[in-house]
């Protein structure tokens, strides 16, 4: 280790030493870290205590995601057991999985709510591009992350889990705010908030934020960036003595760089050409843009009995854009010539339009029911991905219900389900039971059973993806569709992938020790996971002009149902208030993988009769396998200090994992430390505090090799914060 990472190591040791040794003897705490434990709304849809929810739930609250101190809203799920995420870096933007089985570009297995509106976008590859989440973290209330499959409930994007980030009601936004964060790495941020009355029935919530900063640097020590703007607003009316109305709207947007450099070639924003290694293969340098903007109208009515009726409609637009010049070598046309090729993504664009219509009621004494009804409409335009019929529609329609019932103080039964019709894939039911045996007050069990489903996204279903050259690299023209490589080919036969999970779960909550503890046994199979695999398929490449002409066919990508996936594991999470002042959470999660190729699919054979590399199965296979870390653990402290001082600090232990095929990320550890100082001037709150993320270890997070970064170095990082609130 330099000398240098020697003696900030230990000013951040003698910084830890100091502060743990000033701890206060228990104090007022306003708000325990240790309450009743939290109701929450996202298993079932029906507001639950945790020991009568269907399933498992970690709950986020505003005080745990200001002491983490993230300023990225993926990186904030590393404080729940199961979970893997990486910070943004130019091969890959940011993912969040659960138990892994993760795909090469964005996350499709977890459904993300925010306010009830999923963050699923048909662009994003029918998965969440977390650059561009609409919400601020300023403005969240709470996270309720469920742990386990849950379609019964929310569909079929729900397949591995569900994140519902409730933002905060405007009733509790008043006034103005801003705050900044400065620091190394260009992190430069500003938030700016302001709420008020809207008449004497209603608040409103408006909030700007922006982010920027020079992201990770490499082995080569040359570094990529990330800026982001977001608008959101957000309105409360009461219509009346039982109505509601709630309005939202928002719009974000990102850039970044994406790519490598060529050797010899000038680096954006910098004066520097000497790069150490060559550019791969058609993998140019190039800039990207990606924006989403939405509206929401919530309307709820009240009834009697604790009943409830609500109608939710949700618009969302998604663009993206990325214009660049790929320069292809070992190119068999034109004397092998290296190729010219435009990408073209400006004008790809997705919309979703969903209306949505609930019904809470208790049909019996001891029983409680949610039903509803819910339509999705999609579309995409995408000239790149839907080659010749840019624009692809899609309907999706779900009916779903979910009945509680309660036949003694010592039992409660959840039964649900979710039927889909899809006008594009196969129709789906998936059904869920779980009874819950409350042994006393403080100690439950949990059994559950579900079957869910995730259906193929727009690409894999009807994507048609062709290479044109324009030119070659001398610059000789070609006329258009001369020569034509297709790159991905859509089976319309592939099938929603299925998930049947079995679970036992405990819930401990013991009041007088200010404890609780949550474990989660679990067995989950997968019996036709979707992968995106290379074949051999004749007559997919031209060059009429050429005796080369198909002589090497194109071995063009498609969906396939190829694979078999068993997991299964153990999870807890463990949290403890020994002292008013003082708040620890320890998570550890214990996970392997099973898989194999399905015994049903010729894709083994094909594909080794085709004579192609032989290691891209190997790879296939190895990145399902290790695409979560058998172990992974993570412990936080936060505590209240002499003089109002608040500090934290949260220590991440992850194990050896793979993000893509190629890639492996060796196991790692993180240290994120927070030193925090609330005052009042007047009626001005305010806060001041120093943040440092990695502080004492360098490693990889997306990619890595041995026991040194291979490629983005996550380095420490630190920024000074500072909020005020009038």
């Amino acid at each position: 280790m330099p000398s240098s990472h020697a003696q900030r190591r230990s000013q951040h040791l003698l910084l830890a030493t100091l502060l743990a040794s000033q701890i206060l003897p228990a104090q007022a705490d306003e708000e325990l870290f240790f309450e009743e434990l939290p109701v929450v709304q996202s298993v079932s849809r029906l507001p639950q205590p945790l020991a009568d929810a269907p399933g498992s739930v970690t709950v986020i609250d505003r005080e745990m995601i200001r002491a983490s101190g993230m300023r990225n809203l993926n990186d904030i799920f590393r404080l729940v057991p199961g979970f893997q995420t990486y910070v943004f870096n130019t091969d890959a933007p940011p993912r969040v999985t659960y138990h892994g089985i993760s795909d090469e570009d964005f996350s499709p297995r977890v459904q993300v709510l925010v306010d009830g509106r999923s963050q699923y976008s048909p662009l994003f590859r029918g998965g969440v591009n977390w650059s561009v989440i609409p919400v601020a973290i300023d403005d969240i209330e709470r996270i309720e992350v469920v742990r386990g499959s849950n379609s019964a409930a929310y569909g079929s994007n729900a397949f591995l889990g569900v994140i519902n980030i409730v933002t905060v009601d405007p009733s509790l936004a008043q006034g103005f705010s801003v705050a900044v964060n400065h620091g190394n790495q260009g992190v430069r941020d500003y938030a700016l908030r302001s709420g008020g009355k809207l008449g004497e029935a209603g608040h409103f919530r408006f909030t700007y934020q922006q982010q920027d900063d020079d992201g990770l640097r490499d082995r080569y020590d040359w570094r990529d960036y990330f800026k982001s703007r977001l608008f959101d607003a957000r309105a409360n009316l009461r219509l009346g003595s039982n109505d509601e109305l709630e309005l939202f709207a928002g719009h974000v947007e990102g850039n970044y760089l994406a790519g490598r450099y060529r050797k010899g070639e000038l680096i954006p924003g910098t004066n520097q050409r000497e790069v150490l290694s060559e550019q791969e293969p058609c993998d140019p340098f190039f800039n990207v843009w990606q924006a989403s903007s939405y509206l929401q109208a919530l309307w709820r009515r009240h009834l009697e009995d604790d009943g409830e009726l609500q109608l939710r409609y949700a618009h969302t637009e998604d663009r993206g854009s990325g214009n660049h010049v790929e320069r292809c070598t070992n190119t068999r046309y034109y004397d092998n010539k290296d190729l010219l090729y435009q990408v073209d993504l400006v004008g790809d664009k997705s919309t979703q339009d969903e209306l949505e219509l609930q019904h809470t009621f208790s049909p019996l004494d001891g029983t409680r029911l949610v039903w509803g009804l819910g339509a999705l409409h999609q579309s995409m335009r995408s000239a790149t991905y839907f080659h010749g019929d840019p624009t692809i529609r899609r309907d999706i329609y779900r009916a779903f219900a979910n009945l509680e019932w309660r036949p003694s103080e010592r039992f409660t039964l959840n039964l649900g389900a979710t039927g889909e019709k899809d006008s594009l894939s196969k129709n789906t039911f998936a059904p869920r039971l779980n009874l819950n045996v409350h042994l006393n007050p403080e100690n439950t069990l949990r059994l559950g059973w579900s079957r869910a489903y995730r259906s193929p996204n727009l690409v894999d279903l009807r994507g048609d993806r062709w290479k044109s050259p324009f030119s070659t690299a001398d610059g000789t023209p070609i006329p258009e569709d001369l020569i034509y490589v297709r790159r991905f080919y859509a089976d319309r036969d592939v099938e929603p992938e299925q998930i049947t999970s079995v679970e036992l779960g405990y819930l401990g909550e013991w009041k007088d020790y200010r404890m609780s503890l949550d474990v989660r046994l679990y067995r989950e199979t997968i019996p036709n996971r979707i992968l995106i695999l290379p074949r051999n398929n004749p007559g997919l490449c031209q060059a009429p002009n050429t005796d080369t002409s198909c002589q090497q066919p194109s071995n063009a990508e498609y969906a396939v149902n190829a694979q078999h996936v068993d997991m299964e594991g153990l999870e807890y999470q463990w949290r403890w208030q020994p002292l008013e002042g003082t708040r620890l959470l320890l998570n550890q999660a214990f996970h392997k993988i099973h898989n194999r190729f399905r015994d049903d699919l010729e894709t083994t054979a094909v594909w080794y009769a085709s004579g192609g590399n032989p290691s891209t199965l190997y790879n296939t296979d190895m990145h399902t396998r290790m695409s979560a870390p058998t172990r992974s653990t993570t412990l936080m402290w936060m505590q209240k200090l002499p003089y109002g001082l608040e500090f934290s600090a949260t220590q991440y232990w992850v194990g050896a994992m793979k993000w893509s095929r190629n890639t492996v990320v060796q196991p790692y550890q993180r240290l994120d430390l927070r030193l925090a100082y609330p005052f009042r001037l007047g009626a001005t709150r305010g806060e001041l505090a120093y943040t440092v993320q990695n502080a004492f270890w360098n490693h990889g997070e997306f990619k890595s090799s041995g026991s040194d970064p291979a490629d983005r170095v996550v380095s420490e990082r630190h920024w000074l914060s500072l909020r005020f609130a009038y």
